[in-house]
């Protein structure tokens, strides 16, 4: 059978770890007609997830582990576990043990059936009201101004064919989403559903900062709407203006005008000079995204590769 390779990304999870290998050790690694390889990234975690792992890989030898040097983003981990992996496949999983492990096995027998990616979508979530409304706004903004082949609910767990990670591998973008990569890069897509479960050991590390990254970069990538908020802003400034124009026009024909006080001019020039601000942050993202692909600095480094009996540096 094929080779399926697992990647999991890895911060602040020292506690989820050894529950995690269990897991999997019972409802997916017993599965004897498949070969796997298992892939641990640490982005960068201070607590004590990579001495966990050692305990992991030191007792199957299919387990690999990196450490990147410092914390780049769960999605520059994934990248990390992508492009070292040598399955036939690759499945991406989550470390808070949030997504049934079983789900990866019918998620490679999709593949199986000739899926070159397959998403596992969520049809329904036992979390908070607020994580949930977050959640359903992102992938609903998504969908309408950027991929509209975006699952309604979203999905953090897929599978990619080996001929997929090789595209993705050679974009080499910064500052974009994997999710969108993937959804972009076009390929025959299938789906399996789950519901994803509430977190019990751990705290999570997904902050508001981050989910603010994860919408800007994802519309700075994926669509044209900051630049027509731009347009739309600088077209409605003219057409103000041009319509005040008319109006002090008439009145001064029709003999009436009146000394104004300063409030409504005042109001104006607040209004124009935060509209200006605006339009050069959306302006001074794409340029700063422009700046740092020009750099071409890597995604991700790594600091070290542990396997079982093996310790690089």
């Amino acid at each position: 059978m094929p080779k399926l390779s697992i990647v999991i990304p890895v911060y602040y999870n020292a506690d989820n770890l050894p529950p995690l290998y269990a897991d999997l050790q019972e409802k997916l690694l017993c599965h004897t007609e498949a070969d796997f390889e298992l892939i641990f990234v640490d982005d960068g975690s201070g607590d004590k997830s990579f001495e966990a792992l050692q305990k992991i890989a030191d007792q199957d030898p299919r387990v690999t582990l990196y450490r990147l040097s410092r914390n780049f983003g769960s999605d520059a981990a994934v990248l990390c576990g992508l492009v070292h992996s040598t399955g036939d496949c690759t499945v991406v999983k989550a470390a808070d043990l949030q997504e049934p492990t079983e789900l990866l096995w019918e998620m490679y027998e999709k593949w199986l059936a000739g899926d070159e990616i397959v998403l596992a979508v969520r049809e329904g979530r036992e979390e908070s009201r607020s994580q949930e409304m977050f959640a359903n706004l992102y992938y609903s903004l998504t969908r309408r101004v950027a991929l509209p082949n975006m699952p309604k609910t979203g999905f953090d767990v897929f599978l990619l064919d080996r001929k997929v990670i090789g595209v993705i591998g050679t974009m080499n973008e910064a500052n974009t989403s994997l999710s969108g990569l993937v959804l972009w890069s076009g390929f025959r897509t299938g789906t399996v559903s789950y519901l994803r479960r509430a977190r019990k050991i751990g705290k999570s590390r997904w902050t508001l900062r981050k989910k603010i990254r994860l919408v800007t970069d994802t519309l700075f990538s994926f669509s044209t709407l900051p630049i027509t908020i731009v347009g739309v802003l600088g077209g409605l400034s003219i057409i103000g203006s041009i319509l005040w124009a008319i109006d002090a026009l008439v009145s001064k024909i029709n003999h009436q005008t009146t000394v104004e006080g300063w409030t409504m001019l005042f109001i104006f020039s607040l209004m124009s000079f935060g509209v200006i601000m605006m339009t050069l942050w959306l302006l001074g993202g794409y340029l700063w995204r422009t700046f740092d692909a020009a750099r071409n600095r890597p995604p991700f480094i790594v600091s070290e590769t542990y396997r079982k009996q093996e310790r690089e540096k």
